[in-house]
């Protein structure tokens, strides 16, 4: 999609969570992607106006890319490979055609999605990208950082992980996981990952290691099938047996923060 002019934007509604912005088709058409990049859960197209189109899956969201029929649908914590539809989804609801013939459709079932148009100026007092805390696979996430912004914190650590805040766009499943492959209890104290002074103890080493290789190892194995329980070892598997090695452990779920978190009781501790 970089260095691709857009020729032009069907809206087939006036909004997703929010309307979109005014003249959003107008500021759109003729204008080139200059990068496109990620912060946290949000992709950021920067275009040949200056101008920072924002944009937000939600919880159902997908684009569907279609390029001499192959297509490429990219979901919510994962990625899904698949030929084009036959026909327009009643979901579909926003349309971008590119000069180079490629067509990608943002589909929404529950419209929780999000796109914004940004000035650079905005964009860096953006009140969510503006309070983002590290990337989990970037060098600036390691055991001091989430140690010190884990100090003193009271809530729960699966809740203090889904803080963007504390690590930038870390999912539920994800957390979820990394806190079974570290043996850490997501109903634990945050701070109990860090000294009185901020200081990381090996719990914050365990813990962001087991984010870095949960995440490293999802991007390898991203195909369609990644939401199936299968592929994971913890996540969505209530009742059933704990898969690490020499524990007799059933997995539970309970709900923090409105989420879903699935652990071991035995190991995880």
């Amino acid at each position: 999609m970089t260095e691709a002019r857009i020729t032009d934007v069907e809206l087939r509604r006036p909004d997703l969570r929010m309307p979109f912005p005014p003249r959003f088709r107008n500021r759109l058409r003729g204008q080139t992607v200059v990068t496109l990049t990620r912060r946290a859960k949000y992709l950021l197209a920067t275009l040949s106006s200056t101008e920072t189109l924002l944009m937000h899956l939600g919880m159902s969201g997908s684009f569907h890319i279609e390029t001499r029929g192959a297509g490429r649908r990219s979901q919510g914590e994962g990625a899904k490979v698949h030929n084009p539809p036959a026909s327009p989804d009643l979901h579909d609801h926003v349309v971008f055609h590119m000069a180079t013939g490629t067509i990608i459709t943002f589909n929404d079932p529950r419209r929780f999605g999000l796109m914004e148009l940004q000035t650079q100026s905005q964009l860096a007092r953006h009140p969510v990208l503006s309070r983002l805390g590290p990337e989990p696979l970037s060098p600036a996430f390691d055991a001091a950082a989430l140690a010190r912004a884990c100090k003193g914190k009271s809530t729960p650590l699966k809740v203090a992980l889904l803080d963007q805040r504390v690590v930038a766009g870390l999912g539920n499943i994800y957390a979820s996981e990394a806190l079974h492959a570290a043996r850490l209890s997501p109903r634990r104290r945050a701070a109990t990952i860090a000294t009185p002074s901020g200081a990381p103890r090996e719990s914050a080493y365990l813990l962001t290691a087991a984010i870095k290789q949960v995440l490293e190892r999802a991007i390898v194995r991203t195909t369609a099938t990644t939401y199936r329980s299968g592929r994971f070892r913890v996540y969505d598997r209530e009742g059933e047996r704990c898969l690490r090695r020499g524990c007799d452990g059933t997995i539970r779920r309970r709900t923090q923060a409105g989420r879903s978190t699935f652990y071991c009781p035995v190991c995880q501790r």
